[in-house]
């Protein structure tokens, strides 16, 4: 029997073994030259998407050395105030990518070229596809400066490594090692009742297990007492030596009375399924908790590729004279594990709170397209907008719309349109709907004013309100100020802000010449660099204008001095 089991373990979990490498364990170097140490792991789980590769920390400062790792060429470049900052993506012979972020700048001929191209686009934004062996690298080679660009929280390098199908892989199985001596760290563990009559310790809802740690480490639930289908999920993190940052785990396996129930390994997967996290994670737990529970059985076909199931999809049915034994394996890439046994008996259950499902709102049924019509909004919910069906809150309140709470995941976008006829046509252009923040701020939504509608496209849940913007933005000089000389500076920063619809655009001029300023939302911050040489005039008219997302602009002028080495 012993025998069986063993076989039937591994022709589950067939991948590669935990710890092993995929492919030449040195083609890859190491991007930095200094310990690795990361503030982020590969698969993480994140907002709306797992982590696509290693953060790796860069000692809280900026500017360190990013070298190429590996022989190749620059296939893309991308520049953005959001998202990864400044990117650079190299392409190598063996078919696979790198992909380094968050850069303060680029290196040499790259930096150069990326230069070239903001000037001649006139745009500090931009994203370019260099011709083949134009900006060839070698392994090791200098590439770009370590940074803190785009939606970075703090200095660190982002390094990914992709397939030739642009799929993002694990580092970690590529020859790039992190110290690593500690276990898994367990936040909690739930029981999901999943069928109609299922329950879990009398209860039909979502139950948190107590847990009682053991000497070696692991854990063993009080016994549990269920009947019909009921899932778990488990709440947990990895700490990796040298660093106290909350990382994801590599693996999680769970069995069954010994034999195969459910594994997800963090090794590699697709972008375009990655937003299917909200149907792994428990979303709705996690905007009550702030902390997220991995669901170990597959929901409503879920077609994550991470995914690998057996039986019920990783479910588990309670019948009556059944007894089990779920035994839940939490493991890093180094191979350190924490392990939770959960004994389950039959119980029939005692006065069963059964859920009503009478519909009180509005269905969506998933897999149809529905419209709706409330008040002066019109609401368009796409087939596979929702992972399930979904008994909504949906409710108009003059200017406002209600679409439940951020607790229901949303895959699709949502389309919102509002009637705006009522109010004078020269106002109109200054509206927008705002999704409403907890303290009653209403954050813009990139909208569309047409026919008297206005339109946004939404793929959060939650209370939507017109508002207006008529204040234009602010712009403040930070080092500088009118008739200075400003010889010894090295730069021009100067801070911009918006108080209602938010910065949407900007442009600088130095004698009437594209000034390329780096846009920093982090810190409202613009800032221009004296090395571009825009002007060689001792007197330089510096000009700016800012517009907010709904056009309202406002103009800086001042003229500054400068002596010309």
């Amino acid at each position: 029997m012993r025998e069986l089991f063993a076989g039937l373990f591994m022709i589950f979990f067939s991948l590669p073994a935990l710890g092993q490498s995929n492919g030449d364990p040195n083609f890859f170097a190491p991007p930095l030259d200094i310990p690795m140490i990361l503030s982020g792991s590969f698969g993480e789980l994140r907002s709306n998407h797992f982590h696509s590769g290693l953060d790796i920390k860069t000692q809280q400062r900026e500017g360190l050395p990013v070298y190429a790792a590996a022989d190749g060429y620059v296939v893309r470049i991308k520049v953005s105030h959001y998202g990864y900052g400044k990117a650079l993506y190299l392409q190598h012979p063996n078919g696979q990518s790198t992909v380094y972020a968050h850069l303060q700048n680029y290196a040499g001929a790259i930096q150069d070229y990326v230069k070239t191209n903001q000037y001649r686009k006139e745009s500090f934004q931009l994203e370019l596809f260099p011709e083949k062996e134009q900006l060839a690298v070698k392994k090791g080679d200098l590439i770009a400066y370590s940074g803190n660009t785009g939606g970075s929280g703090g200095p660190h390098l982002h390094f990914e490594i992709r397939d030739a199908n642009s799929r993002p892989m694990n580092p970690m199985d590529y020859g790039m090692e992190i110290p690593d001596n500690r276990p898994p760290l367990i936040n909690s563990l739930i029981a999901y009742p999943l069928s109609d009559s299922a329950h879990v310790n009398n209860l039909t809802k979502a139950v948190k297990i107590q847990l009682s740690r053991q000497s070696n480490g692991h854990y063993i639930a009080r016994t549990i007492k269920a009947a019909g289908e009921i899932g778990f999920g488990v709440s947990a993190y990895d700490q990796q030596d040298g660093a106290s940052n909350k990382n994801g785990l590599y693996q999680v396996i769970t069995t069954r009375n010994g034999s195969p129930l459910f594994e997800i390994k963090f090794d590699k997967f697709n972008f375009n399924e990655t937003r299917y996290i909200n149907q792994y994670v428990d979303y709705a737990y996690w905007k009550k908790n702030r902390s997220r529970v991995q669901k170990l059985f597959r929901e409503n076909d879920n077609p994550l590729s991470l995914l690998k199931t057996q039986g019920n999809d990783g479910t588990i049915r309670m019948e009556q004279g059944y007894s089990e034994m779920v035994k839940i394996i939490c493991s890093d890439k180094a191979g350190n594990e924490v392990i939770i046994d959960v004994p389950i008996e039959y119980s029939s259950g005692l006065n069963l709170n059964i859920p009503d499902k009478t519909i009180q709102g509005e269905l969506i049924v998933s897999d149809q397209g529905t419209a709706l019509t409330k008040g002066k909004f019109s609401l368009y919910f796409p087939a596979g907008s929702l992972y399930e069906n979904s008994d909504l809150d949906i409710r108009a309140k003059g200017d406002t719309i209600i679409l439940d709470k951020d607790q229901i995941p949303v895959h699709k976008n949502i389309t919102v349109r509002m009637d705006v006829s009522a109010h004078p046509e020269e106002d109109r252009s200054r509206l927008y709907l705002g999704r409403l923040s907890p303290s009653g701020k209403p954050y813009y939504q990139s909208s569309t004013l047409e026919n008297d509608k206005i339109t946004i496209k939404t793929r959060t849940l939650g209370t939507y309100v017109l508002a207006s913007d008529e204040v234009p933005p602010v712009i403040q000089p930070l080092n500088f100020r009118d008739g200075q000389w400003v010889s010894k500076n090295k730069t021009l920063s100067l801070k911009i802000t918006d108080g209602k619809s938010g910065i949407g655009s900007y442009r600088a001029t130095i004698n009437g010449e594209f000034a390329l300023m780096e846009y920093d939302y982090k810190k409202n911050r613009i800032v221009y660099n004296f090395d571009d040489m825009v002007s060689s005039e001792t007197e330089q008219k510096l000009q700016i204008e800012v517009v907010d997302n709904v056009g309202n602009s406002a103009t800086f002028e001042a003229t500054i001095y400068r002596k010309q080495q």
